[in-house]
């Protein structure tokens, strides 16, 4: 599977700015490339303040990125604030390169930035199939929780983490994503944001690509950019059959709450 993370910077709560950059980001995906990764609230920014941002699932933005991925054959993962029911989620979607969209709404809410005050938790995790793998999405403060991205009964191959993630966390964010490839014996791939925001945050990006085994397959990256990267699931299966942690690891059943 050939992956593109797209490091990218954000115009402060400014839809349209940002839908028109990631749009045409979009566009110069490399021809081959089977699943594309935004960050986290790509459109608007990590902000508290989802009134002023918002889209629905009928917005005309949506449509517009499956017509992107059923023309150019790939798949596209990220977050947006939606809202739904009267309320306000931060939502992972996974559309596929047919157009059909799976959702995860982030179940940890940052609560030293007030998250939970403003949007509504999620109560379920997502695996999407796609191509013959089975991928996670999370997103950014989920990678603290591990028992929520636990990989029980190899659930899923690939493990993704979009984010908004600081320059002042950074290294947590380096310690944690190698963690929880090499416990869970799984591909993972993050994506971070870069530049700045209104709150003075300061975001290198440091979206990084580790195999099974904590191998860095693309480095902690800084600044604009686009990265590529193949992963092997016959190689990741080889290797889980031989080296088979994931056989020895407690059973346990999560209660959420």
């Amino acid at each position: 599977m050939k992956v593109a993370m797209l490091q990218s910077p954000m115009a402060w709560e400014n839809i349209e700015q940002n839908k028109v950059y990631f749009l045409k980001q979009l566009g110069s995906i490399d021809d081959g490339t089977d699943l594309v990764i935004l960050p986290e609230m790509f459109v608007s920014g990590f902000t508290m303040s989802p009134d002023r941002v918002y889209i629905t699932m009928e917005d005309r933005f949506i449509a517009e990125l499956q017509k992107v991925c059923e023309k150019q054959a790939f798949a596209l993962i990220g977050s947006i604030v939606i809202k739904e029911g009267g309320a306000y989620y931060n939502r992972l979607f996974f559309i596929s390169d047919k157009g059909d969209i799976s959702t995860y709404d982030k179940r940890h809410l940052f609560s030293l930035a007030g998250e939970e005050k403003v949007y509504k938790a999620g109560d379920k995790r997502l695996i999407v199939n796609y191509r013959g793998w089975n991928i996670c999405p999370l997103v950014c403060y989920d990678l603290r929780f591990p028992v929520f991205s636990r990989n029980y009964a190899e659930a899923y191959d690939l493990l993704i983490y979009v984010a908004s993630w600081p320059d002042q966390r950074i290294y947590a964010w380096d310690s944690l994503l190698k963690a929880r490839a090499i416990e869970n014996m799984s591909y993972l791939v993050a994506v971070n944001r870069c530049g700045t925001d209104e709150n003075e945050n300061v975001y290198s990006g440091h979206s990084q690509a580790i195999d099974m085994l904590g191998k860095y397959l693309v480095d902690p990256m800084e600044g604009e950019q686009i990265a590529y990267v193949s992963l092997d699931k016959q190689k990741q299966d080889k290797i889980r059959k031989s080296f088979g942690v994931l056989r020895d690891a407690d059973a346990f059943i999560l209660k959420i709450e």
